[in-house]
């Protein structure tokens, strides 16, 4: 019996967003200009994304019994996400992320720690979970996220797998991954022109249904089934381009729920995700169904309840 849409496994974590106009030199200072403290990770992120556009979501990881910890459980459950195998370890901390993001580049630079909570065993693994979901959500190929894979699959469900970096075993372990997405990082570690509908299509022939990469302000670029498509991004102001990724996966996912085209899918997850980018953090501004719609359609952000976010999450993680 299905009981989830998409279950998630990976390492949540805590991200301290900052805003700047520029880094400092070094032995030099420079004002903030926002703070928020908002849940982050790869996965994480992603969930809560495709929770906001309505998904059954559930997550599987390891945290600690410390503040940030707390945080985590708190913000999933916040957002419908299931968090019975979100295993808090006694006495252990959680990874922690000081995220900056400068007005002068439009980049960001990450400083972490992280953590002294053991990721998940295998003996730990819930079956029952593998076993229910649709789809089986993925950003890592270490030993035991595989074997996760390869136990939801056995079951049926869909592998989607968000690629960013330090992935040496991507290649072999492809056929395992039925929607991959990937960033221009990755893209760029494996091909060395811009022929994206060659290389796209090379990829799926090594076994994925749907190849994807995305370009940030470029993009996006896929093939599946239906065909080859390019994308362009959508024009926005934005602000801070953290969690962009994490929200366009997460998106992409509950479209392909939604029954759209892989085209129409990718459009959809670009939207949520170009929405984000107009707010701090990876998560207060990730948008509800109504809002990608409604942009969509017209162009414009309705951001009263994004900013009612927004407010939250500068309250401090104490109070968050």
């Amino acid at each position: 019996m299905v009981k989830f849409d998409l279950v998630g496994m990976d390492s949540p974590c805590v991200d301290l967003a900052v805003n700047v106009d520029k880094i400092p030199e070094p032995n030099h200072g420079e004002l903030v200009k926002n703070v928020s403290w908002q849940g982050g990770g790869k996965v994480a992120t992603g969930l809560i994304a495709a929770a906001r556009l309505g998904a059954r979501a559930a997550a599987i990881g390891n945290i600690g019994t410390d503040i940030y910890g707390t945080f985590i459980r708190t913000d999933f459950i916040r957002h419908g996400i299931d968090t019975k195998y979100l295993l808090q370890r006694e006495d252990k901390s959680t990874h922690f992320d000081i995220v900056i993001s400068d007005k002068k580049t439009g980049g960001r630079n990450i400083l972490y720690y992280p953590g002294t909570s053991e990721s998940i065993t295998e003996e730990e693994l819930p079956l029952s979970y593998l076993q229910s979901t649709k789809y089986f959500y993925i950003a890592r190929l270490d030993e035991i996220t595989i074997k996760a894979a390869r136990l939801a699959k056995q079951a049926g469900a869909k592998i989607i797998m968000d690629a960013d970096s330090g992935l040496p075993n991507l290649k072999e372990e492809l056929p395992l991954i039925d929607v991959f997405i990937g960033s221009e990082f990755i893209y760029h570690s494996l091909f060395s022109d811009s022929d994206y509908e060659k290389n796209c299509r090379a990829m799926m022939e090594k076994g994925p249904e749907i190849v994807v990469f995305t370009f940030g302000e470029k993009g996006a670029a896929g093939v599946s089934r239906e065909g080859y498509f390019q994308i362009p991004a959508y024009k926005v102001e934005t602000v801070d381009t953290v969690g962009a990724g994490d929200v366009f996966h997460g998106a992409f996912a509950a479209g392909l729920l939604k029954n759209l085209s892989v085209c129409e899918t990718a459009r959809f997850a670009a939207a949520a995700a170009a929405i984000k980018c107009t707010r701090i953090g990876g998560r207060a501004g990730i948008p509800d169904m109504d809002t990608v719609k409604k942009f969509m359609e017209t162009g414009m952000i309705d951001y009263k309840e994004i900013d009612h976010r927004v407010e939250f999450y500068q309250r401090g993680i104490e109070h968050v």
